[in-house]
This record gives C-alpha cells, sequence and structure tokens, in this order.
C-alpha cells in the first residue's frame, strides 16, 4: 500500500519571479499539476522561497523530482534537499 508523504522544501535566494517561472516551465512540461500530487503550498519566507507539498506517495515524489530539477537549475535555482516525511492524516 502506498503511504503518502509530506514534502517540505526551502529554497534559499529564490525569488516570486523565478518561482513563477518554474510552474511556468513544469506547465509546458506537462507536469504542472501530476495527479499523485493532492496539494501544493507556496509562499515566501524571510531568505527566499518555501514549497510544502503533499504526495500520493515518496515514489510519485521521486518521478516528479526527475522532471523539476533540470527545470530548477535552468532557472537559475539550486535543487533543494526536501524534508520528506509521512503522512499520519490530512484534514481540510
Amino acid at each position: 500500500m502506498k503511504q503518502a508523504v509530506v514534502a517540505q522544501f526551502t529554497v534559499p535566494g529564490m525569488s516570486a519571479a523565478q518561482y513563477d517561472r518554474v510552474m511556468e516551465d513544469l506547465q509546458r512540461a506537462g507536469a504542472g499539476a501530476p495527479s499523485a500530487r493532492r496539494y501544493h503550498v507556496a509562499a515566501p519566507n524571510e531568505r527566499g522561497w518555501s514549497v510544502i507539498d503533499v504526495w500520493d506517495s515518496a515514489q510519485d515524489l521521486e518521478g516528479f523530482a526527475q522532471i523539476l530539477v533540470p527545470i530548477l537549475i535552468q532557472n537559475g535555482v539550486t535543487p533543494p534537499t526536501p524534508t520528506v516525511l509521512p503522512v499520519h492524516n490530512i484534514a481540510s
């Protein structure tokens, strides 16, 4: 059985413009709204950008990373290492 995961990313130095370009490039690559990603939240922080995703599984996140990492690099963003945690509960 799949175990949903939370992926927390902190991206020092990333700007809103870079984030927006990454999202546009993901959309063009057909990965703007992957079915295995349940939630995506992004917000600026004092050092750059924070992103929190909920994925159906760690394997789904890893597959998405194969598309995401080159797009980050082409937009001048150093790919961060996420903190990945198993989901215990999702409430809305």
